[in-house]
């Protein structure tokens, strides 16, 4: 078990070994209080039940618009894992789970288009591939055996065939040297690519799949059939990596001909086709190839065969991901604050106009094949993510899915957006959250989350998960304040860019602002505020630890602790540029302005530090540099490196044993609490004892 110890430098380890064996049957509502020897409660939800709740996945409306195949996403604390399964959802019935997968990984639901089948990834083999299962139920059946499993799959518009994206086997070349060389990499050399295959369906059987691409030249990065079904366009990138680069094409299927529509030094996003074929939307920055980062993301129509890509909607002020092309028009969402309407656009003269915004927050749509009845995902300040469906004459969302009767009876206080005028006059949005017995004329404990990106954004919700126990927190007494700070999505592309060469900086003046927007109304305790955040957010609160003592203790989750460190060891070095404008070599100023290390001299403030062992996004020398440092300056910190893990941490015992760690550390430096890791309740001291390394 983890016990306190000398060392502030913790190492936790995946399933089962020693590190881990505390968390395998904790009740969530007692943890030990060192000094005192009694248990104190962990007030509100049990940090299991936040992290266990049920949640919507993928979905796929059927073509006549009747029934609905959509994910479950569920929490298996036996196996340490995710688990997704598919349920079937019918007009006027209840709805029923279609899937059980052994290893729970059925995803990505998929009508056919004559409604009779639906098609799913699983990976119950020993690689991911596509599933056939009858819409009416039934034993679902392999479709494919690739030899490296299949990345996604898209049925043909007359049913009788599957496209779907491969990544290469590794060949022969690399299999003698990895023989007689042993295992190595040559940074920047990716030698693995993905590519287009086709396999015809007759019912539940299939053909031997069909190469449609193939060669070193690019990676296949996502696909569409046309309307007719004899052409797929597809988008591709020099690369299998996260690039700046990024192109469309337009494959004949029959003859296996391939036609470039939309090429360019920048990277070109996802596409719809028009309806009748003749045309193809899409995203890009524009002539700017050097900010896509924090500039819109702006729509273009191009004729299908090729030509001059005309703008569409280019007065909105977002960024435009979600887009979907019917006879009906062109419909997007885009984030307006921390709203997330649909808007129509006419295809022929590109302007736009907000088409509907119930539920608050809308997500992805799905469409009948007559256009008219509309699928859509939404969430709302008092509801979790549930799914709706309406007609597009009439838009009256009917919830058919219940999410969010899982916290019937909680205590989740209430969430509210409020503003704030920043150090530079920016006016600054964010979400604060009150506990259910909050008292105007009381000052109260504050927590500061911030949320990554830095194009992220925050909504009012009802529950937060992830490693933060914000409804404990709530149920303790605190306010919990979520700012949409400089550079958040839905405030347009100008708000954006107040980061460009100001990060970090611009970003504290907004936090600090909004802290002190709330000390003015009389509300929060300024002797017991904390701030914590993950990746960007873990950014910004190693700043603050640097650049502020007005804090009793902050949490830092994979964050970047000196832009050059950063620089040289992420896997997006175009980000740094973009923001910064320049290279460490360039301009080392910059470089040090924006830099929480730059300012280790002056931290005072105790800092935990959580990061992934295997973080290529945001890597790991950046925990040990903030790390190394505050301890050199005799600043009380500790670092809790979670082994085998990225960017994020994806197994829930892992996340639980994360979010512990942030109770135990504002429990001692907001409430005065020495907090244990609880042990397993129907075991002794000793339970713990044969737990060796090998576990």
């Amino acid at each position: 078990m983890i016990h306190e110890s000398s060392s502030p430098f913790i190492r936790v380890r995946g399933l089962l070994s020693a590190g881990l064996a505390v968390f395998l049957a904790i009740s969530p509502c007692l943890a030990q209080t060192g000094d005192a020897g009694q248990s104190a409660e962990v007030p509100g939800p049990g940090f299991e039940d936040v992290l266990g709740l049920e949640g919507l996945g993928g979905y796929a409306l059927s073509p006549d618009g009747r029934s609905v195949a959509y994910e479950v996403r569920s929490t298996n604390w036996e196996e340490n894992r995710y688990d997704r399964e598919i349920w079937l959802w019918r007009e006027g019935r209840e709805a029923i789970r279609l899937t059980r997968s052994p290893k729970g990984t059925s995803r990505a639901p998929a009508w056919s288009p004559d409604g009779r089948w639906i098609a799913f990834l699983s990976n119950r083999d020993e690689k991911q591939q596509i599933h056939l299962i009858r819409a009416d139920g039934g034993e679902a059946m392999t479709l494919t055996s690739h030899e490296e499993g299949v990345n996604r799959f898209g049925w043909s518009p007359d049913g009788a065939r599957i496209a779907f994206m491969a990544s290469e086997p590794e060949d022969s070349l690399s299999k003698q040297i990895d023989e007689r060389y042993g295992a190595f990499s040559v940074e920047d050399d990716y030698p693995g690519r993905t590519h287009l295959w086709v396999v015809d369906v007759d019912g539940d059987s299939a053909s031997e799949p069909r190469r449609l691409t193939e060669g070193l030249e690019f990676s296949v990065t996502g696909f569409d059939w046309s309307p007719d079904g004899t052409r797929i366009g597809f988008g591709h990138e020099p690369e299998p990596s996260i690039s700046a680069r990024g192109d469309i094409s337009v494959l004949d299927v029959a003859s296996g001909t391939v036609t470039p529509v939309v090429t360019g030094p920048g990277s070109e996003g996802g596409f719809e086709w028009s309806p009748d074929g003749e045309w193809m939307l899409y995203s890009s920055a524009g002539s700017d190839t050097t900010s896509d980062y924090y500039l819109n993301s702006r729509l273009w129509k191009i004729p299908a065969t090729g030509g001059e890509a005309i703008p569409v909607a280019h007065d909105l002020d977002e960024s435009l991901w979600s887009y979907w092309w019917t006879e009906e028009g062109i419909f997007v969402t885009a984030w307006q604050g921390t709203r997330r309407p649909v808007f129509r656009i006419d295809p022929t003269t590109g302007e736009h106009r907000e088409f509907a915004s119930e539920p608050d927050r809308i997500n992805g749509l799905r469409f009948s094949d007559d256009g008219r009845t509309v699928l859509m995902s939404g969430s709302s300040t008092t509801s979790l993510s549930e799914l709706y469906r309406t007609t597009l004459e009439e838009w009256r969302p009917e919830r058919i899915t219940d999410f969010s009767s899982q916290i019937d009876g909680w205590e989740v206080g209430s969430s509210e957006v409020i503003r704030w005028t920043s150090q530079d006059g920016t006016e600054v949005e964010g979400v604060l959250h009150k506990p259910a017995d909050f008292d105007p004329t009381r000052r109260h404990p504050l927590l500061v989350v911030i949320h990554g990106g830095p194009t992220g954004i925050d909504t009012p919700t009802p529950v937060l998960g992830y490693v933060y126990p914000v409804n404990q927190w709530l149920a303790k007494g605190a306010l919990v304040l979520r700012p949409n700070y400089r550079g958040s999505a839905g405030y347009g592309e100008a708000f954006r860019s107040l980061n460009v060469r100001n990060l970090g900086v611009g970003d504290a003046w907004d936090v600090m602002s909004g802290v002190d927007h709330l000390v003015a109304q009389g509300i929060v305790d300024t002797t017991r505020m904390g701030a914590m955040g993950w990746s960007q957010g873990g950014y910004i609160s190693a700043f603050l630890t640097t650049t502020t003592d007005r804090f009793s203790a902050i949490s830092v989750g994979a964050g970047i602790s000196d832009w050059m460190t950063y620089y040289v060891n992420t896997d997006i070095h175009p980000f740094t540029r973009q923001y910064l404008k320049a290279t460490p070599w360039d301009d080392p100023e910059v470089y040090a302005k924006t830099s929480p290390m730059t300012y280790i001299l002056d931290a005072k403030t105790p800092t935990l530090i959580q990061h992934g062992e295997n973080d290529r996004r945001v890597p790991i020398p950046n925990a040990y540099q903030l790390y190394q440092g505050l301890q050199d300056v005799g600043v009380d910190t500790r670092l809790i490196v979670y082994e085998d893990f990225g960017h994020g941490i994806s197994r829930p015992k892992e996340r639980l044993a994360a979010v512990w760690h942030n109770w135990q550390w504002f429990a001692k430096y907001l409430w005065g609490e020495e907090v244990e890791l609880p042990l397993p309740e129907d075991e002794g001291d000793d339970a713990d004892e044969d737990e060796g390394e090998g576990s």
